[in-house]
């Protein structure tokens, strides 16, 4: 049963892994067998997580690249497919957030987010997914969230980029299928991470999270990883078009 879940001999490339939920995903990953590519904007931190995971025994090395510049993500994608045996597994987790009231909301800041959460999906998924058909096999994962399928105030642009990336995931899993190539996606809840680090000191919201979550407490980054690993490994073969959604329960009740 166990190899079921191995990733040995695969490449995986994860986006915006220096930190968070990114780096979870690449440190289980990497424990299970893959060599891992992190992505990042800064060679600096990710130098220091490649070091951590070859500390470790993993295989690791980096990729520079900010994902929202689709020239940069495209060239990189080519670079790791021709100096790896090609690239197996592509996680889409990089993403930003910006917090406006609507009146206030500009409509730059709407673009911005969806081109980071959203349209940089797509071209990397474009990019990546053509050695993948040459294999036979694949895995996109994309880091969905809760609000692909809720609603919250004060994050339009959020809200509506993820709610399209899991269009985007369907779509592709319809498309790509045939080739032996999964997509799926995984929706986290309210994990306390560095981009929640405000929101977990806040006492009025972080009581909100705790109240409203059936386990009563934040989400820990390590307890993602092993749902990234499932959707990449042999284990997922036959899901297809699927959102994992790993919240403790928060989205059951609301």
């Amino acid at each position: 049963m166990s190899d079921l879940f191995s990733l040995a001999g695969r490449t995986a490339l994860i986006t915006g892994a220096s930190r968070g939920l990114g780096w979870s995903m690449a440190q289980a990953m990497a424990d299970a067998g893959a060599h891992v590519v992190l992505n990042g904007r800064y060679e600096e931190s990710l130098a220091l997580k490649v070091e951590a995971i070859r500390d470790t025994g993993g295989s690791a090395s980096f990729s520079v690249f900010d994902v929202a510049d689709e020239a940069q993500a495209v060239a990189a994608v080519s670079e790791i497919s021709a100096s790896t045996d090609g690239l197996d597994i592509l996680v889409n987790n990089a993403g930003i957030v910006h917090r406006s009231e609507l009146k206030d909301f500009e409509t730059a800041d709407f673009t911005r987010v969806l081109n980071t959460n959203l349209t940089s999906c797509f071209y990397l998924s474009r990019a990546a997914h053509q050695g993948m058909v040459t294999k036979g096999w694949g895995r996109i994962i994309n880091t969905a969230s809760i609000l692909s399928v809720v609603g919250r105030s004060t994050i339009p642009a959020y809200a509506a980029a993820k709610a399209g990336l899991m269009g985007l995931t369907r779509s592709l899993a319809a498309e790509l299928g045939p080739h032996g190539i999964t997509c799926n996606g995984i929706a986290p809840g309210y994990f306390a991470t560095e981009l929640n680090e405000a929101l977990v000191k806040d006492k009025e919201f972080n009581a909100f999270v705790c109240d409203r979550t059936p386990l009563g407490r934040w989400g820990d980054v390590r307890e993602l990883g092993g749902a990234a690993v499932f959707l990449a490994s042999d284990a997922a073969s036959y899901v297809n078009g699927h959102l994992l959604v790993v919240d403790g329960g928060m989205i059951e009740t609301l």
